[in-house]
């Protein structure tokens, strides 16, 4: 706490709106804007690395905040404030951090596929830069951040040779996102029916129901990628090389879509189902499918402009 308050001790407003801005690399939109754009752009091999990396940090970690159940700073020490604007995304116990964990796994797993000194530079600086926001901002501890910077790097290092290994084979990715499924089931079924939330203060319910509703958007997302791969790896089979111009119109138009999609879906979702469970793991599970099978199939679309603006391109030169 010591140094928690060391740092509320050289709070700009100036530095709360930088930090603010900078902790969110860590947040579930950062996270699936580089999953899908690696996925739709570069290498769909490498997207589900990502994706795989994201889902066993996320697991852990869930687990081990309702498991350990340590307090937010200012839970410990109530004359100690964080700064307000970060308080609402703080779901959850405090340790271990999710914005780190994610931060790490995603930057560190791009530092370790990228030959690209310039991305492999800003992976380092992501990787320190989000650790530490979450403490200037007030809402995690050293002990938070370093046990899950340390441990995303180790679900790198276990992960991704595994994940690699198995990719290659026939069928791996199926057997792959089984045992997600499977352990993401056993997470569900552990928060549903053998954790007794009667442990927790009223004051603390908000910590299980966060933990219950990551939990059932994680194996939603998973029976979407099953689903999805599916359809992909069978029927659409999109190529992801292109043009930069269009590769950029293909992930802005693609991002777009895929926000409104996400927040559109909560209405008429949430109108039927309870939208902390069976109403999220839905609308997650669509949303990939969506990502992963249906926006892919417009893909021609982009090509046909590419190859389109190319030949104007030569015909211009030829006059």
């Amino acid at each position: 706490m010591e140094f928690l308050e060391l740092l509320s001790g050289i709070r700009t407003p100036f530095f709360d709106k930088v930090f603010l801005l900078l902790t969110e690399l860590g947040g579930e939109m950062a996270f699936i804007a580089i999953a899908v754009i690696t996925f739709w752009c570069f290498s769909k091999k490498d997207g589900y690395l990502l994706l795989s990396i994201g889902f066993f940090g996320t697991i852990v970690n869930q687990f081990l905040k309702i498991s350990f159940r340590i307090l937010r700073p200012w839970d410990i020490n109530p004359n100690f404030y964080a700064v307000p604007e970060a308080i609402p995304d703080a779901g959850g116990f405090s340790f271990p951090s999710g914005h780190t964990q994610n931060a790490v796994g995603t930057f560190g797993t791009i530092f370790t596929i990228t030959k690209k000194r310039w991305l492999k530079a800003i992976s380092v600086a992501i990787c320190l830069i989000v650790p530490f926001s979450r403490m200037y901002l007030g809402v995690h501890t050293p002990l938070d951040v370093m046990f899950s910077f340390f441990f995303a790097i180790l679900v790198i290092a276990l992960v991704k040779p595994i994940f690699y290994r198995i990719y290659s084979k026939k069928y791996g990715m199926y057997i792959f996102i089984a045992i997600m499924g499977i352990i993401a089931l056993l997470f569900l079924i552990y928060l549903e029916f053998i954790f007794d939330p009667n442990v927790l203060s009223s004051d603390q319910m908000h910590n299980y129901i966060s933990a219950l509703k990551n939990a059932y958007l994680i194996f939603g997302a998973l029976i979407g990628v099953l689903i999805s791969y599916f359809i992909e790896s069978r029927y659409v089979k999109f190529e992801v090389s292109g043009r930069w111009y269009t590769q950029v119109l293909k992930a802005v138009i693609g991002l777009i879509l895929l926000i409104c999609l996400l927040e559109g879906l909560k209405l008429p979702i949430n109108a039927i189902f309870d939208e902390n469970t069976i109403g999220r793991a839905l609308r997650y599970a669509l949303v990939v499918i969506f990502a992963v099978a249906i926006y892919p199939m417009s893909f021609k679309l982009f090509t046909r402009l590419e190859n389109k603006l190319e030949r104007k391109k030569q015909q211009k030169i030829g006059h």
